[in-house]
């Protein structure tokens, strides 16, 4: 027997979809399902039923979820961060060297003269023209040490680069695992000022959009090389273009096309491929499959862009009720008069709060839970209720 549905908007990598545990089945329909999984596909436009408890992106960005709504309605975000970290981490290397070295153009020259039979002739002469400078003992500007930007440090510093690392909310954990040469910058003008490279690791706040402007660009050697696999709109590329056409900075290297970039000199364009791998697609396939199954089978949440961390553990007593609701003062009060009310016994409970939301996991020694999944519901500030065993 099946106790819950998923269904995909997009297509999941099927060594994910294999971990879903045996009472979880597919369905085709999104009205009928309890659980959503997506990558790329739009959903601010969707209507969504009473049923859905979760939505799982497989990936790190999830702009294209509209996470606020589905918290008003009670329904949990997840995404996958770190899980394609090491995918985007080669193509930034790869971006590296291929704005420092002009590998592009002379790949394009030689498919040029495939029909010379004097192409081998020709060469030494060429090649002069695609000569680019090694990224060996150059100045690399890190922003963002999130899951990517740590790996980037990491690759960077072992390819011999001076790396300058810039994030005002770094963790303790994050900041254990950077390399310990990484110099930690405590302002972000002095990566614009000193750095020859400089990428972008941080997610799309109204604090981050434009980060990059007219006034960061004026900042920067007129040789520096700005590379974006994070967000396109964390640069602002009108300046970025008119920056590049006065030869202010060199060079652009980003993985989202459109018409404002895509005829503007020196610019390296990749068509969304940062975390196109079959690894990649593999890993977060399989931590967004893990995160909702461990949701709806035992209530706790990981790796939530709407709601608080909270985890239990497995349920092991005979009922496990979770409950969202307002994040205001005495509302776990009530929640224990309920249950003593109704002569149960609290045998273990967790609470944790994001804002204005909250969400709280109650496990009770009791068979029949249905008196008291009425009476949370009755609270006020009660948004949601779900019997998870």
């Amino acid at each position: 027997m099946f106790d819950y549905k998923y269904t995909c908007l997009n297509p999941i990598a099927q060594v994910g979809l294999d971990h879903f545990s045996s009472n979880i089945e597919k369905t085709d329909s999104v009205e009928d399902a309890d659980v959503i999984l997506v990558r790329s596909a739009k959903m601010h436009e969707m209507q969504f039923s009473d049923k859905l408890v979760a939505v799982a992106r497989a990936g790190a960005g999830v702009n294209n979820i509209p996470i606020d709504k589905l918290a008003e309605k009670g329904v949990v975000v997840f995404n996958t961060p770190g899980a394609n970290a090491n995918g985007v981490k080669e193509l930034v290397i790869c971006g590296l060297l291929l704005a420092s070295r002009d590998i592009i153009g002379g790949v394009e020259w030689v498919k040029s003269e495939l029909d010379n039979p004097e192409i081998d002739k020709l060469v030494e002469k060429q090649k002069k023209k695609y000569a680019g400078c090694e990224i060996y003992g150059k100045k690399l500007g890190v922003i963002g040490l999130g899951a990517i930007g740590q790996r980037v440090a990491d690759a960077a510093t072992a390819l011999g680069m001076e790396v300058y690392g810039y994030d005002p909310y770094i963790s303790i954990d994050a900041a254990w695992n950077l390399p310990r040469s990484v110099k930690h910058i405590k302002d972000v003008n002095d990566i614009y000022r000193e750095c020859d490279y400089i990428t972008i690791h941080v997610p799309a706040l109204p604090s981050t959009t434009g980060m990059i402007n007219e006034e960061a660009i004026s900042l920067m050697k007129t040789n520096a090389v700005i590379l974006n696999f994070a967000r396109d709109i964390l640069v602002d590329e009108t300046a970025l273009v008119k920056a590049l056409k006065e030869g202010r900075i060199r060079k652009y290297v980003t993985d989202f096309a459109n018409m404002t970039v895509a005829d503007a000199p020196n610019v390296i364009i990749t068509p969304h491929i940062g975390a196109s791998t079959v690894e990649a697609e593999d890993n977060c396939a399989v931590m967004a499959v893990s995160e909702l199954t461990d949701f709806l089978n035992n209530g706790n949440i990981k790796n939530s862009v709407n709601f608080p961390t909270v985890d239990l553990g497995e349920c092991s007593t005979a009922c496990r009720i979770a409950i969202i609701h307002k994040n205001v003062p005495s509302v776990i009060s009530k929640f224990s008069t309920i249950v003593a009310n109704e002569n149960m016994n609290i045998s273990n409970m967790t609470n944790k709060s994001r804002g204005d939301i909250a969400y709280t996991l109650i496990d009770v020694e009791a068979e029949n839970s249905n008196p008291l999944i009425a009476k949370f519901e009755e609270l006020d500030d009660v948004v949601r209720v779900r019997k998870v065993k």
